[in-house]
Order: structure tokens, then C-alpha cells, then sequence
């Protein structure tokens, strides 16, 4: 090993043993119940504070770095809210600008902002607690549940990985349906597809491509099994036992809460409501950086999930392409071939960007909620790991 190279990981080794300790002081939010068998009654978990760590002179340096990082990234049009977190504590957590800048109100602890297609990992959980119940079967067809669904041979499974072949809904939608601007629903969409039956792309199973169409019919799959509207199931089964109390599924029809950020283009312009904004389990979810914490740790924590349904979620790594990037179930995936992994998804819905990391075996957390149009958002996440861990930043940035 080269001189330098040695330098570089004697570096890295400092500043996780400074993390180390720093977090070893204080207990870890706790999700401590234990997952309860019957689906009528949810999981309830003990949620501790969001606490922060006594830094060392070390770490309050790694800090400085990320405030100085993020002063320029709000020079360049950020406005939102970022979270990271080590082993269980949250050691970074910052607001910056307006969640609704018609008002001067400003990004705080509790402004719950539109997740976009982060909101797949909770429609991917959702199925997957359905069928650790035994409530369904990933493996069965969606016509054993939506007894109209117009495709045969497209099962849950290939429906939470992307294998299914359908075409995107929010590019299909319009061509039949001239209203573009009324909110439509998944029973809707659903409905719209028994009509016309657009053609699908390729044949089932055979490939992946990414589809909103996918978890927009997983969502209209819980409500069918669950009798439940999508958004009355994830908060009685999700958000509240996991203490989430600054999130929900948005419904157009009831209107944002006082609390929730609005959607901004690049130029301050609000995003106005369409057709889409109706149809959930491919986006629709607004939270915090803190609530997506407790997400998050609830994963490691197996509090709503068992570690074999948690396991099944992220893989095996299904190598698409050549390369490491990879998607689970309801995750998108970084594979490497010594077999560490990183667990994420991105988001990009109307003006939020959203990015949500997870590096398993560091058990690090990285979450940046923007509310402004603003793609840089994506590559935060590597420059982030790069600052806290002391090495070069190397990129993971998809967009959706």
C-alpha cells in the first residue's frame, strides 16, 4: 500500500473513531417495542427524542465543513432541510430558507415536505408487511387482487422491481384523459388502463425499467387488501406506530396542512396541482428529515418489519446493467462486489428534489428534503459521505 494510501485510511479511521465516540455517549433513538403479529393491531414503538451528540473538537470540524459546504449550496439556490446521521444519532441537522415564501415562514423541524418518489420505499414496506401477515402474496398476479387489471402474467413482485413492462401512467394518462389538471385517483388510473389497455413496453419479467405505473397500482393493491384508502393504512400501520407525526400521504381534496412546505419552480413560481397529484404510493408522502430518521432507524431496528423482510426488500442485487446499481424492493440499490451495499432513493416530483441514503454497514444516514427546484440536490449525498468519512466524494445520483 502507497504511502498515501495509508495517510488516507490512518484519516478515515480518525474521524470514525471521533463519530464513534461521540455517539457512544448517548442512547440511540429507540423504536423498542417488538413487532406485534396481529395486522389489526399495529405496532407500537417507544419514540425517544431526536438527540444530539457532545462533539468532539474533531468532530465540531467535520460540522463546520458541512455548514461552510451548505452556505454555498444555499448561495446556489438550495432551500430545504438536511439530516445525517451515525450509528443511530443524528450529528448534523440544518433548515435552511422558506417552506412557504408567500408568508416568510421558514424550513423548520416541522415542515413536512413532499417526498416524491422516496415515497416507493414506504409503498414497498407496506406490501411487504401485508405479506409478512400473510394479507397477500407478492409472487400471485395483480388480477388475483384487482380483478379487472387488463395484463396477465405481471405479478407484486415485478411490480415492486420494475419488471413489469407497463407503460408510465403520467405520460399515458393524458392521451385519454383531456382534463390534466383535476387530481384523479389509483382506482381512477386503474380504471383508465381497463378502457384502453395502453400497450406495454416489453414483455413481463424479461427486463427492468423504472415505472410510476408500478406503485401507483401497489398502492390501489393495499386499499383493495386492506380495505383501507392508501393513506388511512400507511398512517394506522406506519407513520403513527413509528411515531411519524409530521407525516402523511397527501389527499388534494382535503388540502396541505398548515405545516407543509409549498412546491416551488427555480424561480419561485408555485407548482399548481394536476392530474397526478392524486394518485399515491409512487410519491405523494410528506415528511421531516427527522421523521425520515425514524424511518430509517426503524429499519435497522426491524420495529415494523422482520430482518428476513428487510433482507428481501434490498436484494439480492439483480445487476441489471453491468455495474453496481442496482433496484430491491421498493429501493434502489449500489451493489459492490467486496458486497457492501447502499440502500436509497431519490426523489423528483413538481419543484422537490428529495435524496435519501443509507450506508448499511456504517449504519449512516444522509437526507435532504428540498422544496425549490434544484438538481444539485442529488449530488449532496456524496459530497456529504465524503466530508464526514474524510475521503474524496464519489458519486450516487439518480434522479427518481
Amino acid at each position: 500500500m502507497s504511502k498515501k494510501k495509508m495517510k488516507l485510511r490512518s484519516a478515515c479511521i480518525s474521524v470514525l473513531s471521533v463519530l464513534s465516540l461521540a455517539i457512544a455517549c448517548n442512547s440511540p433513538v429507540q423504536n423498542a417495542a417488538a413487532r406485534t403479529p396481529g395486522f389489526d393491531d399495529p405496532v407500537k414503538a417507544t419514540v425517544a427524542p431526536l438527540i444530539y451528540d457532545t462533539l468532539s473538537a474533531n468532530a465540531r470540524s467535520i460540522i463546520a465543513q458541512l455548514d461552510e459546504y451548505y452556505r454555498g449550496q444555499v448561495r446556489a439556490g438550495f432551500n430545504g432541510a438536511v439530516l445525517v446521521g451515525v450509528k443511530g444519532k443524528v450529528v448534523y441537522e440544518r433548515y435552511f430558507g422558506v417552506s412557504n415564501r408567500e408568508k416568510k415562514m421558514p424550513v423548520a423541524f416541522n415542515s413536512s415536505s413532499q417526498l416524491a418518489s422516496i415515497s416507493k420505499t414506504f409503498t414497498g414496506a407496506a406490501i411487504l408487511y401485508l405479506y409478512e401477515h400473510k394479507m397477500l402474496n407478492i409472487d400471485y398476479p395483480v388480477q388475483h387482487y384487482i380483478k379487472d387489471f387488463p395484463y396477465s402474467g405481471i405479478s407484486l413482485r415485478m411490480l415492486l422491481n420494475h419488471r413489469s413492462g407497463l407503460p408510465d401512467y403520467t405520460k399515458w394518462v393524458p392521451v385519454y384523459n383531456k382534463d390534466t389538471r383535476t387530481p384523479i385517483t389509483n382506482e381512477a388510473v386503474v380504471g383508465l388502463m381497463v378502457k384502453h389497455k395502453p400497450r406495454v413496453e416489453f414483455r413481463p419479467n424479461t427486463r427492468f425499467k423504472y415505472c410510476n405505473t408500478n406503485f401507483a397500482l401497489l398502492a390501489r393493491v393495499i386499499e383493495v387488501v386492506s380495505k383501507m384508502s392508501y393513506a388511512e393504512f400507511m398512517n394506522k400501520h406506519i407513520f403513527a406506530p413509528l411515531g411519524m407525526t409530521n407525516t402523511f400521504v397527501y389527499e388534494p381534496w382535503k388540502g396541505l396542512p398548515g405545516n407543509a412546505t409549498i412546491s416551488y419552480k427555480y424561480n419561485w413560481v408555485r407548482e399548481p396541482d394536476m392530474f397526478a397529484d392524486g394518485v399515491t404510493g409512487d410519491k405523494g408522502i410528506y415528511s421531516t428529515v427527522q421523521d425520515m430518521f425514524r424511518w430509517d432507524q426503524s429499519l435497522y431496528n426491524s420495529t415494523l418489519l422482520s430482518n428476513e423482510m428487510i433482507e428481501l426488500s434490498y436484494g439480492p442485487c439483480s445487476f441489471e446493467k453491468p455495474g453496481i446499481k442496482n433496484y430491491g424492493l421498493g429501493w434502489r440499490m449500489l451493489c459492490y462486489p467486496n458486497g457492501n451495499k447502499v440502500i436509497y432513493h431519490n426523489g423528483w416530483w413538481h419543484g422537490n428534489n428529495t435524496s435519501f441514503y443509507r450506508l448499511i454497514k456504517e449504519n449512516m444516514t444522509i437526507i435532504v428534503l428540498g422544496n425549490r427546484f434544484n438538481k444539485a440536490i442529488y449530488r449532496q449525498a456524496p459530497v456529504i459521505y465524503g466530508i464526514v468519512k474524510g475521503v474524496e466524494a464519489t458519486g450516487f445520483d439518480d434522479e427518481g
